[in-house]
């Protein structure tokens, strides 16, 4: 395991001298709207080492937050730098078929579910999602897509529409053909109904949804295995299954979103293995390349072939598998084997699980602890009973007083987002929790947590 094992070490107030110093520096030239997660932490982040972050000061943090769970090897992983150092000094752009990303295309075909063997590259999530939504048009000759709440798929034009939640307000009109119908998350019915016994009625009702919203024209059902962007949610293992046949019902191609999910992130490669499910698209990112810039899109060789989108130049990206992104794929996919980094995932993921909800028993606001592998959200709640959320300003207190502590985690929204790299020790990750544990003693003993 090439994980140092550091454990968190403060040193100075957070953020120091030297973070508020580089901070306010930045801040007199950068636009606003950049991530709340820096502009509540206000540390300037020197280097990491693992599953560790060390500041401008010297303080050494526990990283529950891996990038939004990018950083899949973790903070300066000797293999992929020297690596990427080699392919900087040869060759850096082109389109041209090099070894180096022969070797990627080999290694992702491989690794790939069912006949998922074809791919693309491209450079970030949202062009990878539009990608596939312009395969699926392709392929069945319809346009519309059926996304869901809570759903989160990038910010580009062609996928703001299919955001799940308020985040898209006032950046309409919104493109047509874009329809949204209830996400498996079973703490929060919106049918007031508990699983099994529901019956799977959020299905029954997309597609009494889908009849009645749409032209009858859906391309494609586009779907996360399991939402990052709204609280690391887990739904149950028949859901999944359900909305393939959905899909197939209409005549459209279940697209599986797993820029989060995928390569290890849950403790199997891919999060459809959970249940079972051959998706006909698989659109990939973020722990792909370990903090490198790309995504992809793996499809069979059969709808490859679609056009346009099987034309010359048709599916193409400027900066998608170029050297560089070629090698951190490659390098990213062999170490996650060579490490076995799946493992690691599903072991510590499952004792980290275990822990939180030793914790939910011991403090009334956490109202749910669910998750895969090293994908865990926590639900905290001002009512076990109502299930109305917790105060921002006191989960954004969390998040503070958890940074002071020596650990980063996306806790300043009520729905606990962590996503540790993939290397992360047992200590590390007890370490982490244990420092989740102070702050919600914490939060319990001296803060009105109760307020509205």
């Amino acid at each position: 395991m090439a994980s140092n094992g550091k454990l968190p070490s403060i040193r100075t107030s957070v953020p120091g001298p030297k973070s508020a110093e580089i901070f306010a520096h930045e801040q007199r030239n950068i636009a606003p709207g950049r991530q709340r997660i820096s502009l509540l932490a206000g540390v300037a982040f020197d280097h990491g080492d693992g599953a560790t972050l060390t500041d401008a000061d010297g303080n050494t943090y526990v990283d529950f937050y891996a990038g939004v769970a990018v950083a899949s090897l973790g903070h300066g992983n000797a293999r992929l730098a020297q690596a990427l150092a080699r392919q900087a000094s040869r060759l850096i752009v082109g389109t041209f078929a090099t070894k180096e990303r022969a070797e990627a295309f080999e290694l992702l075909s491989q690794a790939a579910p069912g006949k998922l063997k074809r791919s693309h590259f491209y450079s970030g999530g949202a062009e990878a999602v539009e990608a596939a939504l312009r395969l699926a048009r392709s392929v069945t000759k319809k346009h519309e897509v059926v996304g869901f709440w809570g759903g989160f798929h990038g910010k580009t034009g062609g996928v703001l529409g299919l955001i799940g939640d308020e985040s898209k307000q006032g950046y309409g009109p919104l493109p047509g053909g874009r329809y949204q119908v209830p996400y498996a998350d079973c703490y929060r019915c919106p049918f007031k109904l508990e699983h099994p016994g529901c019956g799977l009625a959020c299905v029954d009702f997309a597609r009494e949804q889908i009849k009645n919203s749409s032209a009858g024209d859906v391309a494609a059902i586009l779907v996360e295995p399991m939402q990052g962007t709204a609280g690391n949610v887990i739904p149950p293992d028949d859901w999944l299954p359900a909305i393939k046949s959905l899909a197939k019902e209409f005549g459209a191609l279940l697209v599986a979103d797993e820029m989060i999910t995928g390569f290890g992130r849950t403790g199997k490669m891919w999060g459809v293995e959970h249940s079972g499910t051959e998706p006909d698209v698989i659109t990939v990112g973020k722990g792909m390349g370990s903090g490198f810039p790309v995504s992809g899109v793996l499809l069979s060789d059969e709808l490859g072939r679609a056009e346009p989108f099987g034309k010359p130049s048709a599916s193409s990206s400027s900066y998608g598998g170029n050297p560089l992104a070629a090698v951190a794929v490659a390098e990213t996919l062999k170490t996650i084997r060579d490490e076995k980094l799946v493992e690691n995932s599903r072991k510590v993921g499952a004792k980290m699980l275990s822990r939180l909800k030793q914790l939910q028993e011991k403090y009334e606001f956490i109202g749910d602890v669910r998750g895969r592998g090293l994908l865990i959200g926590i639900e905290l709640v001002r009512d076990l009973k109502t299930r109305e959320l917790l105060n921002r300003k006191i989960t954004e207190l969390i998040f503070v007083e958890a940074l002071r502590r020596g650990l980063i985690t996306m806790g300043y929204f009520p729905r606990i987002r962590i996503n540790p790299p993939l290397v992360i020790t047992e200590s590390q990750a007890e370490a982490g929790v244990a420092i989740l544990d102070e702050v919600f003693a914490h939060v319990r003993d001296h803060v009105d947590w109760r307020a509205a």
